[in-house]
């Protein structure tokens, strides 16, 4: 397959377009901050908002377009018609968090999309991205292509940029301990990067999955048991501070919590679409962290 890839050098991304390259003809379109020639791919610089610049990129016919790092209503319009290019199918990476909040429900793939507008940074990131969802099924009318989506719940593992796994790592080689609440209600669905990346090239030209969208979400856990897997792993280098979840340390501002810590802030997606398509299972939680640790230990000084 000829595969178009967009954006493709940071984390989901670059994972993904490292598998690929191995068996497709891979082009990555991206601002050239980081290269993925080294793995095979054929690299086109360009901002995916800049018409002009799109057009006067070298055509090429793709069969497939996997769309990382559209965020803006307008982004797959602006992208389709400055390449003019119409694929057979538009593969583009969402999130979960489109899907209505607070309905108590584990969301299936063909739950409401959230409707209500959200103040601030993150409720403008959701807002938008069902806005492209609507906007690629309008798009796949008109340019009689298929479209698939899919919705990726809390990815971790190497490359990965937020502060997450990389500060946790980072902390525990300096001798910090991490605080891990125990009996805490929150729970939320880890993905291994490389899985979600496998996932999205097993639906990448597959009529299976034309005009459908998957979920990409795993176990759900709690802190207790993402820390003591991950701590686990480290080969007694990270320590827990086990605190109840009513502990007052659990609301000063310098406790690192990155994940969901209540019942309130948690959603449950639904995983097994996917599953039953692929065949393919998920990683266990304790082999993708310590395939996680080892990288970032690497790079903190505990390797």
């Amino acid at each position: 397959m000829r595969i178009l890839v967009i954006g493709g050098s940071y984390f989901l991304g670059r994972v993904f377009t490292m598998l690929a390259a191995k068996e497709h003809e891979v082009t990555v379109l991206n601002r050239g901050t980081y290269s993925m020639e080294e793995f095979g791919a054929i690299c086109l610089k360009a901002d995916r908002h800049d018409a002009e610049a799109l057009q006067a990129l070298p055509k090429g016919e793709y069969d497939v377009v996997v769309d990382f790092c559209a965020y803006r209503q307008g982004d797959i319009r602006t992208l389709l018609s400055g390449l003019s290019i119409r694929p057979k199918q538009y593969l583009l990476v969402s999130t979960v968090d489109v899907y209505a909040k607070w309905t108590g429900r584990i969301l299936t793939e063909d739950a409401p999309l959230e409707m209500r507008r959200f103040g601030g940074e993150t409720g403008e990131y959701i807002r938008h991205k069902v806005l492209l969802e609507k906007e690629l099924s309008e798009l796949c009318k008109d340019g009689c292509f298929a479209a698939t989506v899919v919705r990726p719940a809390l990815l971790y593992g190497p490359f990965n940029y937020a502060p997450r796994e990389s500060v946790y790592v980072q902390t525990a080689c300096a001798g910090q301990e991490w605080i891990c609440p125990v009996g805490a209600p929150g729970r939320f669905q880890p993905v291994y990067v490389k899985d979600a990346a496998q996932r999205i090239l097993d639906l990448t030209g597959r009529r299976e999955a034309f005009g459908q969208s998957y979920n990409l979400a795993g176990e759900s856990v709690d802190y207790e048991r993402f820390l003591t897997a991950f701590a686990g792993v480290s080969g007694g280098v990270a320590r827990l501070r086990r605190v109840d979840a009513q502990d007052p340390v659990l609301t000063q501002p310098d406790t690192f919590l990155p994940f969901p810590l209540l019942e309130q802030e948690t959603e449950r997606y639904d995983g097994g679409k996917v599953t039953a398509l692929t065949g393919r299972e998920w990683t266990p939680l304790e082999e993708g962290l310590e395939k996680t640790w080892n990288v970032f230990a690497r790079i903190y000084g505990q390797a």
